[in-house]
């Protein structure tokens, strides 16, 4: 399984990286083998503000449906509209072309309740 140690992680299996303001989030290595072959990626919340925690849209794999929650609160400030026609992204590569949002944050201190890579991988043994 691949935990990039440069990257923050949530319970819930979001991955973070943050840089100038704002968080680019995903879904994790394992979140996505979990869910197995994605097609579709719905997101909803382009342009507004959630709290950590709220549900900022949903990812459809051939064998379930799985909410993605905000790891910070934050305006979405960009969504990645490749996964509409390339929703396969998620799964071949979920820290790069797979990234989902971008959040602008409110609350940096946010970051620091966030998993580092150590913390994740022992998370998901």
């Amino acid at each position: 399984m691949n935990i990039p140690r440069e990257l923050k992680y949530s319970k819930e299996h979001e991955w973070v990286s943050f840089a100038d303001g704002i968080a680019a989030v995903g879904i994790t290595d394992y979140a996505q083998s979990q869910l197995g072959d994605i097609v579709f990626v719905d997101i909803t919340s382009e342009g507004e503000t959630l709290a950590c925690g709220d549900e900022f849209g949903a990812i459809e794999a051939v064998k379930a449906v799985a909410p993605a929650y905000m790891p910070v609160s934050g305006k979405i400030v960009e969504k990645n509209g490749e996964l509409d026609a390339a929703p396969e992204s998620v799964n071949k590569d979920p820290y790069g072309a797979g990234w989902m949002i971008k959040i602008e944050v409110d609350d940096v201190s946010e970051l620091d309740d966030l998993m580092d890579a150590d913390q994740y991988a022992e998370y998901t043994a």
